[in-house]
């Protein structure tokens, strides 16, 4: 029995109640939840739902779940119902109901886990956004694992979801990018305020090999060369270097575009319909602070430049012009006096900030080595960048390493740790679990132990008590899936893993002998094992899927 099935059994008896004592049945909720109490101890699973109802009703809680629980206890699985304090209900399964988990676990594979909690969502998800004037630096790569792990999970709860890489393609940082370039290829050092580092050089060597006339240009027009060029090249860099982590976008959006299609004027026409543009000392003012900004934007200069704040307007315009109703972006630590203009500018197009638009904040990554931080990347020359990451650990523990961690929470990613096979490093000690389920399947098979069709499986044998754990945990990952994708914290799917699945399948290796040792015979004890065992392989590789990372079956 899944605990959302009980949590149906339980509804479903506070509906024979209400009946029986004539109570109304408009108090009754739609749905209910049954949640695993802290201490084993006190059941499988507790409700509160005799609590909530009782002032609704005008009935004592105590007797509210005192009949509820006798109506409970003629459920076909319920083995036990008991009321504790002041009115919750503690709920002990038998073995049988307990066991079947591992059958639907199973037998519904890869689905397991899925639900439509999100669906009729449609949302637009921005991270990593990097601009192309160098490699993507460990922070953009905290949010290309983070983010890719969200839509996964988006996906996983019935969201219709469309995941978009930003890429500034117009503006200063550009045009320094070019004149750095143009630098390195006159063998000047890089401007003052440019970008440094040996990958300038190697895109300056490969703009110059494919576009040769560039050396007898003036320095105007190769600045352009440099540029067009330059931009292209960097980015393919960026889109190789993420699809070889594991994450494609499916919109990779330029900032040029917003420019040349003319939707910057699109958006400044439609915030003044909504009265909110003023004129002042020959600029164009967006009064944000109607909305809780702390001062007005500009978004157009006196000089007709538009401002970069401009083109986010025009950016969330395209958004939602495009039917996507909640518009999410991942920025970084440098970012977080951002929110408040970003909110107020959503205000001004008349969508509510709250429901609309939500930014999330992800603070630094340290990678360590000999317990001190890296500084400087043998390539960029000024970061650590995404393969120096992946060449230090490898694309698994980076990805699982840096979406285990809250986003709001500075992490440090210590090489040995992580490098390590050992239980001490997460990874591997999930990534063990996925070998060790796949190695008891091959061997089971090797000795004739086969699990057999679900007619032929006693899931009423599975009554240790480490079994019951298993179970237990197991049953609760569709729950994780849901709450880590309402909160977009991937992180609580790697601790679930680890301090749940792997934690409670190692104590239930060791304490429950799948297989028949020596020339014991197979029995359906080690039948229902072996279903207990698959159904943890699924739950670790559909959850490991989730955060991008493989199942290995060998390590």
């Amino acid at each position: 029995m899944t605990p959302a099935e009980l949590a149906s059994v339980v509804l479903a008896a506070a509906h024979a109640v209400f009946t029986e004592r004539g109570l109304d049945r408009a108090a009754l909720p739609e749905h209910t939840v049954v949640e695993r109490p802290r201490n084993p101890e006190h059941g499988d699973y507790a409700s509160t739902l005799a609590l909530q109802l009782s002032k609704k009703v005008g009935v004592p809680p105590r007797e509210l779940a005192a009949a509820l629980s006798d109506e409970l206890g003629r459920a076909p699985g319920i083995k036990s119902v008991e009321i504790a304090g002041p009115g919750f209900l503690n709920i002990r399964l038998d073995a049988a109901a307990a066991g079947q988990l591992a059958r639907v676990i199973v037998e519904a594979g890869a689905e397991y886990g899925r639900s439509d909690r999100l669906a009729g969502e449609k949302i637009n998800l921005e991270f990593v956004s990097a601009n192309p004037t160098g490699p993507v630096h460990i922070g953009g790569v905290r949010w290309a694992a983070v983010g890719d792990a969200l839509s996964r999970l988006l996906r996983a709860t019935g969201a219709e979801v469309g995941t978009e890489y930003y890429f500034n393609d117009a503006g200063s940082q550009i045009d320094r990018f070019a004149r750095s370039l143009l630098a390195a290829a006159k063998g000047e050092p890089a401007p003052e305020d440019g970008y440094g580092g040996a990958y300038i050089a190697e895109i300056a060597a490969e703009v110059q090999s494919r576009r040769p006339e560039v050396r007898s240009l003036d320095d105007a027009a190769a600045q352009e060369v440099f540029r067009v060029e330059g931009v292209a090249l960097m980015f393919d860099e960026i889109r190789s270097s993420l699809r070889d982590f594991g994450v494609e976008f499916d919109t990779y959006f330029n900032e040029k575009d917003l420019h040349d299609r003319g939707e910057l004027d699109l958006a400044l026409n439609r915030l003044r319909q909504q009265g909110h543009l003023y004129e002042s000392e020959g600029a164009t003012w967006l009064r944000t602070t109607d909305f809780g900004d702390d001062k007005d934007r500009v978004l157009r200069k006196s000089n007709g430049e538009w401002t970069y704040f401009a083109a986010d307007c025009a950016y969330y315009l395209d958004k939602r012009e495009r039917g996507f109703e909640r518009v999410v972006i991942m920025l970084g630590a440098d970012h977080h006096g951002y929110i408040g203009r970003m909110k107020a500018m959503a205000a001004c197009f008349g969508d509510d900030p709250e429901r609309n638009l939500e930014i999330l904040i992800g603070q630094l990554v340290n990678l360590l080595r000999d317990g001190a931080p890296m500084r400087m990347s043998k390539r960029a020359g000024t970061v650590i960048t995404l393969e120096d990451l992946v060449e230090a650990i490898g694309v698994d523990a980076s990805r699982y390493a840096l979406a285990r961690y809250s986003s709001d929470s500075p992490i440090d990613i210590d090489i040995e740790l992580w490098t390590r096979a050992t239980r001490d490093n997460p990874v591997y000690y999930v990534q063990y679990v996925a070998a060790r389920t796949a190695g008891v399947a091959r061997n089971a098979a090797e000795v004739g132990l086969v699990p057999g069709g679900a007619d032929a499986f006693r899931p009423e044998l599975l009554d240790h008590d480490k079994e019951n754990e298993l179970l237990k945990a197991l049953a609760e990952f569709p729950a994780v899936v849901a709450t880590a994708a309402e909160l977009r914290e991937p992180h609580r799917v790697a601790r679930y893993l680890e301090e749940s699945v792997a934690a409670s399948y190692h104590r239930f290796y060791d304490n429950c002998r799948v297989l028949p040792l020596g020339d014991e015979e197979v029995t359906d004890l080690h039948r229902a094992r072996l279903w207990l065992n698959n159904a943890t392989r699924t739950v670790i590789a559909n959850g490991l899927r989730l955060l991008g990372v493989s199942a290995p079956e060998r390590m």
